[in-house]
């Protein structure tokens, strides 16, 4: 690996990570002696890299310094290009767009060999693109969890029964088979999982959950028995 490598597969390292990480654990992962990742760190703080740290206590990456995208792998490309054509099988026609928008942009700043990744791929994404009643209700479910506004719900359970909920979204899960919907339920004072095909009809109310989504997120996990 060259010394440009390094330093790039190190700034990678500590994007991953939200917390400090010490600079022995680093070390290892890049095949480097101690000794050489502090002279890197000096190098990419020189640049501008903001990595707050220091021996003994762990390094962090600051918000603000990014790589450019033509920096990445092939195999970063063409795992970008297959998640962005699984959403464009599975999503509302916002998402698609999205989808698309993002891979033209990312080959519009790609080299040529790069680029070439999203145009004749080596792997693909089967289609399973949602039904009428999904369709209808993905993008009001994404507009509420966008905006943190609770959902009004005429839900059919999987017995046939009908109901009315109001709840508190959390994040939307995207299946083979099924778009689900993860919320705290005002009616059962609780976490519950709606799937969209289910949902006979959805409005976006004007009112806000008592907790912040991200909040809500992390409850949902503890629940889930998720780690966070």
């Amino acid at each position: 690996m060259s010394r440009a490598e390094r330093l790039l597969e190190l700034m990678q390292n500590l994007r991953l990570r939200r917390r400090p990480v010490a600079g022995l654990a680093l070390a290892e992962e890049l095949g480097v002696s101690l000794r050489t990742l502090y002279r890197d760190i000096g190098a990419l703080q020189a640049q501008g890299a903001r990595i707050e740290g220091e021996a003994g206590f762990g390094y962090v990456l600051k918000p603000g310094f990014t790589l450019p995208p033509l920096m990445f792998s092939l195999e970063e490309v063409e795992a970008l290009a297959l998640g962005a054509r699984w959403v464009e099988g599975r999503a509302d026609a916002g998402l698609k767009r999205a989808a698309r928008g993002a891979l033209a942009k990312i080959a519009a700043v790609l080299p040529p060999e790069r680029a070439e990744a999203l145009d004749w791929p080596t792997m693909l994404a089967g289609a399973s693109a949602p039904d009428g009643r999904e369709g209808a209700s993905l993008p009001l479910v994404r507009a509420a969890l966008g905006a943190e506004r609770k959902l009004k719900l005429a839900y059919v359970d999987k017995d046939g029964r009908s109901s009315t909920r109001v709840v508190w979204p959390v994040a939307l899960g995207f299946f083979d088979h099924a778009r689900m919907l993860a919320a705290w339920c005002e009616t059962r004072q609780a976490f519950r999982h709606f799937r969209l095909d289910r949902m006979a009809a959805v409005e976006v109310l004007d009112e806000r959950p008592p907790k912040p989504r991200r909040a809500l997120l992390i409850d949902w996990r503890r629940t889930e028995g998720l780690d966070e």
